[in-house]
């Protein structure tokens, strides 16, 4: 596979030499070697063995099929298979015995985005996994080890991949040696501690197939037989050579790699180092075309603007690649048999039919650190049951889904009475210890401002049970620093269902603001609040979880700056609390952030005795909700939220606070401060075609926002509620989401914003 962006460019070869089969070679405007008749061969004559050379090229690969169905519409015989990248993915899956229609079939089928994503769909996450996303990005995501930093080796989980790979490869599974395959195949690779070259000539086809398209930084490379095996078109991405070697004695070469881009796609670091990647992969193409003899077809096909990422346009790839294959019929029917020939050559090189075999056992290998026994009751595969691709598939996925793992895949083992399932797990390089970074800033582009970087730690598996710890900390403008040790305690089988035990602590410090009537700043504080509890729980599988448990909340409100106007107290307080709460989530959103489906629902109550300035009894619920649809790129995001919170002679400022991005837009962030809230926001966004380097989209829309706080819920009346909306342009980063806005309320005020973090 290369990367970059592609654009126009046609090979020419030329050759002169005769062979002696009086055959006269000229390279077609194409790039095809054609006869200069056009004739078919001599019938009487032997077949000649075809190899076809399917180089890589990413998403340009697909173009492959295009040309396999139109060699199968000229009955074209194929005798050997080779390829790179995606070159080896297309060329495999054909050797394997599957029809070019059954490729297109698969292949339209599958849904790009969730196979090359930076992990497992977020719904098939746990709870614990999904309220991470809420505090920061899961993106920029590195560890510690043996006390060095580490970094993630690839962009990409590879999970979608592989076991979409298993899955077409199933039928043949049992074919150790690629010679044994309905057509002879194999795969180049890279050694990416030499640099050599690596023929995959056996083994598990899935694993060699998934080697030779491990693009560095993108994929992580693969282990085999104690090499590490990149992408093979950094040495071969066109390999020629080898079809000979294998006994070809015509090729039909198939060359789709990204040319080399001009001096406009040298402007970005990524550019450069794309540019870097298609100089070294052009170099080897070149020589690979220089091999190429007389009577050998080189196909060509004019992908224009098509890239190497463009894996949403099968159609129009397999259409070109179909068009230029057809473009060479001349120079391809001398190998072409008659149509009872082709359908015998047809079935003895079909896939042999998939009969499942019951399991004998379901077992795990691989992982040094992690306890994936303690997720096996929730698997669908069982031993005494057929095997089930599907289910084996969903099974991976749910063990990837922990996040634990930089690979996961299984292997089918022939036993006597049946077959053993046995899941390959490998643990990520960069843990146990977890790190990640994130970005909160907001400035209205005037003298305010506010800044936070994020960090925070975990460190899986302290015990067989699944014992986990977490920290959190901010430095800035609103300091913070959590720990939490979460215990499960095996009361169930599975992790997934278990009860378990939560202690906690919390401390962080906000500065408050209080205004008048008029919008203008009166006072300003500082508030010190303090949390440490204990809960018992237990999560509901993959849809949230439940939380019973004791709290102790500590808050200490200090004047910083009183105004003239101000005419509250100015003694700072303290309130201790102490009692019981309970927290309830249901999250299936698909995103934390710029969700386009699904919903997540929080609840929280808790009640006990309130000590210090005032000694009375408190209690306080809050519950919110959100909702997004989507109609094709536009969608529609719903966000509700209330709050009741007994107070009673509580100090200074309101506990609550509402106001700035989307948090009323319009309004100064905390300008509106009480107990009791009440806040709704409707927001459209549309996903745009531009994609941002480093982000999941790029995104337009805009926001209308209602809602007040109150300090006595005697005050809580609906025709209080204000009103704020926003136009924004926002981008998924690596770092948070990032907007950049306009705001406007009506008893607020105009105003530009830009924002990075969760409003």
């Amino acid at each position: 596979m290369t990367l970059g962006r592609p654009t126009r460019w046609i090979a020419t070869l030329a050759l002169a030499a005769t062979l002696g089969s009086g055959w006269a070679g000229a390279a077609g405007s194409d790039g095809a070697l054609t006869t200069e008749a056009g004739a078919p061969a001599d019938t009487s004559a032997p077949r000649p063995r075809v190899g076809l050379v399917l180089s890589g090229g990413g998403a340009r690969g697909l173009a492959h099929v295009g040309v396999l169905k139109a060699l199968e519409a000229q009955r074209i015989p194929v005798d050997i298979v080779v390829g790179t990248s995606m070159g080896a993915i297309i060329g495999g899956l054909y050797a394997s015995g599957m029809s070019a229609a059954q490729i297109e079939r698969e292949l339209a089928r599958v849904r790009w985005d969730e196979v090359f994503a930076a992990r497992v769909g977020r719904r098939d996450l746990s709870q614990r996994r999904k309220d991470q996303d809420h505090e920061l990005s899961a993106v920029l995501e590195f560890g510690l080890r043996d006390g060095e930093l580490k970094l993630p080796q690839s962009a990409v989980a590879g999970t979608g991949l592989e076991a979409l790979l298993r899955r077409y490869t199933l039928p043949v599974r049992q074919a150790r040696n690629f010679d044994d395959l309905p057509l002879p195949f194999r795969a180049v690779a890279t050694d990416m501690e030499t640099g050599a070259p690596v023929v995959l000539a056996d083994g598990d086809l899935a694993q060699a197939l998934r080697s030779s398209m491990s693009v560095p930084g993108v994929f992580a490379p693969i282990e085999r037989d104690g090499r590490l095996l990149g992408d093979g078109g950094l040495v071969d991405n066109l390999p020629v050579d080898l079809a000979r070697q294998l006994g070809a004695q015509v090729v039909i070469a198939v060359n789709v790699g990204t040319p080399v881009g001009g001096r406009e796609t040298l402007n970005s670091a990524v550019g450069l180092t794309a540019q870097m990647i298609n100089i070294l992969t052009e170099q080897n193409v070149q020589r690979s075309l220089a091999l190429l003899r007389p009577g050998d077809v080189l196909i060509k096909p004019d992908l224009g603007g098509l890239g190497s990422s463009d894996f949403d346009r099968l159609t129009d790839f397999i259409a070109r690649g179909a068009a230029a294959a057809q473009a060479t019929a001349p120079a391809l029917t001398q190998w072409a048999v008659d149509a009872q020939g082709y359908a015998h050559w047809a079935r003895r090189h079909a896939a042999p039919a998939l009969r499942p075999q019951p399991l004998t056992a379901v077992g795990f290998a691989g992982t040094k650190t992690t306890r994936p026994a303690r997720l096996a009751p929730l698997l669908e595969s069982r031993p005494g049951q057929p095997f089930d691709p599907n289910a084996a598939a969903r099974d991976t996925l749910r063990l990837a889904a922990s996040g634990d793992y930089l690979r996961a895949d299984y292997r089918l083992l022939p036993q006597t009475d049946g077959e053993a399932l046995v899941f390959q797990l490998e643990d990520k390089p960069w843990g146990p210890h977890y790190l990640r970074l994130g970005l909160d800033l907001a400035t209205d582009f005037s003298a305010r401002a506010q800044f936070n970087l994020k960090l925070a730690h975990e460190r899986r598996w302290l015990t067989d049970a699944g014992t986990e710890w977490r920290n959190r900390l901010n430095l800035g403008s609103d300091p913070l620093l959590a720990t939490e040790l979460y215990h499960p305690l095996r009361f169930a089988e599975s992790l997934e269902r278990d009860w378990f035990v939560s202690s906690w602590a919390q401390v962080e410090r906000r500065r408050l603001g209080q205004y008048d009537s008029a919008g203008r700043e009166s006072a300003v504080f500082d508030r010190y609040a303090g949390r440490i509890g204990i809960d018992i729980g237990r999560p509901w599988a993959r849809r949230g979880e439940i939380r019973l448990g004791l709290v102790h909340d500590a808050l200490w409100t200090r004047p910083v700056l009183l105004g003239v106007s101000y005419g509250g107290p100015a003694e700072a307080t303290i309130t201790h609390e102490f009692g019981p709460r309970m927290r309830v989530v249901d999250d299936q959103l698909d995103y934390a952030l710029f969700p386009q489906s699904g919903y997540r629902l929080e609840a929280e109550a808790a009640i006990g005795r309130r000590m210090g300035a005032f000694e009375e009894v408190f209690h306080r619920v809050q519950a919110s909700g959100t909702a997004a649809r989507s109609w094709g790129r536009h969608t529609l995001n719903l966000h509700l939220q209330a709050i009741a919170s007994d107070e009673g002679g509580s100090p200074l400022v309101g506990r609550y606070t509402l106001g700035g991005f989307h948090q009323l837009s319009g309004f100064r962030p905390g300008q509106i401060s009480g107990n009791h809230v009440l806040f709704a926001r409707a927001t459209w966004y549309a996903r745009l075609k531009q994609d941002v380097v480093l982000t999941r989209g790029f995104f337009a829309g805009a926001s209308l926002e209602a809602g007040n706080a109150w300090v006595n819920h005697r005050e809580i009346s609906l025709r209080d509620l204000l009103v704020g909306s926003s136009v924004f342009l926002g981008a998924d980063t690596g770092v948070g989401p990032m907007y950049l806005g306009l705001t406007w309320a009506a008893r607020g005020t105009l105003g530009l914003v830009f924002f990075i973090g969760r409003p």
